[in-house]
């Protein structure tokens, strides 16, 4: 599954450039035809067009990253056919079209009568590949796979990250274990405070309340980064995390934490979930906003999700610690690298219905946050395909489904 830095960016510069070497073949060889043989145009560009799909199946099956999701389609034959085909006819149907407005008899001519066809044929290969890919994907990671019981001291261990909350940390600790003791009495919760660089009496007030483990950053490096400090200093057999704001009130946990102990790797909270309960809803702005920006991390996630920027998360011990080794977002879009991450790798994840009770407080700039977020998903797609995101061997090796009989899905 790993491929070095340099390996993967050479992958990728062949994979651009037979993309470029199969729409050479397809324009030669029209004008080779149509012009030089003297060929019906049409014809001529159903010869092209076959040639020129037969050369990218084979060549991209010839290079493909052996496990990056995204050029799966290579290795479904009849999904190709299928889009070539209907790529082909919608190709000659336009240009049909093209060339009754643009006299073809010139070679110029049949070229630029040649452009919309070629555009049009290529935005619906994409639009069908990624629809095939949200399926399988989607399938992929509703697959739990049997795994050894995850390892750690406490039950569940609650990640909340905080910045400049001296007021509302006393509460928010007192809530966690008020509202969970019934599930997890005495040390069974642990509670991980991450101050990320306040600068005020937020850790202090953290640890007078009573939290389990009070970290603090010197600086303020961003909630992806607080969460992933957090999540590697936790001791829970499962591993959540949800805002100091508790905008998903605190009994919801139980429910990421049942679900993952049923054999899940990954439970999330979802806003938009049929089943979902919104007790106080939120700024007009920001729901707007906030659609759009999942709309946004479709560039980055082949499965359709219906909320990736949920404050609720919860993971199996042993797979937080693997994806938070490897995140590298510390802002706004470190959940949608998790999603990437756990498509990447093949892990499985749930949604789950949630309550929300939205915080006037919230610290979330829906302008700001949305640009910095469009640059992170450029940063995932930049960062996977220099390899920075491969497993090792032994990572590889210990996402392996133990012996015995599969889960029940």
């Amino acid at each position: 599954m790993s491929a070095g830095p340099g390996a993967a960016r050479t992958l990728l510069r062949r994979f651009a450039s037979i993309g470029a070497v199969a729409t050479v073949v397809d324009v030669g060889l029209l004008l080779g035809l149509a012009r030089g043989l003297g060929w019906p145009v049409l014809a001529a560009d159903a010869v092209s067009i076959t040639a020129a799909a037969c050369v990218s199946f084979l060549a991209n099956r010839a290079i493909t990253f052996a496990d990056d999701p995204s050029v799966r389609w290579v290795r479904a034959p009849g999904t190709f056919v299928a889009t070539a085909l209907m790529a082909g006819i919608l190709d000659l149907a336009v240009l049909a079209i093209t060339t009754q407005l643009i006299d073809p008899d010139e070679p110029l001519e049949l070229l630029l009568a040649k452009v919309p066809p070629l555009a049009l044929a290529a935005l619906l290969r994409v639009r069908v590949y990624r629809t095939v890919l949200f399926e399988e994907v989607r399938a992929d990671v509703a697959s739990r796979v049997p795994r050894a019981p995850a390892p750690g001291r406490a039950r569940l261990s609650v990640v909340v990250p905080a910045y400049r909350e001296p007021e509302q940390l006393a509460t928010t600790v007192a809530r966690l274990r008020d509202e969970l003791v019934a599930t997890l009495p005495g040390d069974q919760l642990e509670i991980v405070v991450v101050d990320d660089g306040s600068g005020d009496a937020t850790a202090d007030t953290a640890r007078r309340a009573g939290a389990d483990q009070v970290l603090v950053h010197e600086a303020n490096q961003g909630k992806g980064a607080a969460v992933r400090t957090g999540a590697l200093a936790a001791t829970g057999r499962t591993v959540a995390f949800t805002d100091a704001d508790l905008a998903y009130p605190p009994a919801q946990l139980v429910r990421l934490l049942e679900q993952v102990e049923t054999g899940w790797d990954v439970v999330v909270g979802s806003r938009r979930h049929t089943d979902t309960t919104t007790l106080v809803k939120a700024r007009r702005l920001r729901e707007v906003g906030g659609r759009l920006i999942n709309r946004f991390t479709h560039a980055v996630l082949l499965g359709q999700y219906r909320d990736t920027q949920c404050g609720l998360k919860a993971f199996r011990s042993d797979i937080a610690r693997l994806l938070f080794t490897k995140t590298r977002i510390d802002g706004f879009a470190f959940d949608v690298e998790l999603f990437h991450l756990v498509e990447r790798y093949h892990l499985s994840l749930t949604e789950v219905p949630v309550e929300v009770a939205n915080s006037s407080r919230s610290t979330v700039h829906v302008a700001r946050d949305g640009l910095r977020l469009v640059r992170d998903l450029l940063r995932i797609l930049r960062d996977g395909r220099r390899g920075r995101y491969d497993l090792t061997p032994a990572e590889v090796a210990a996402l392996a489904p133990i012996e015995g009989s599969p889960i029940d899905n």
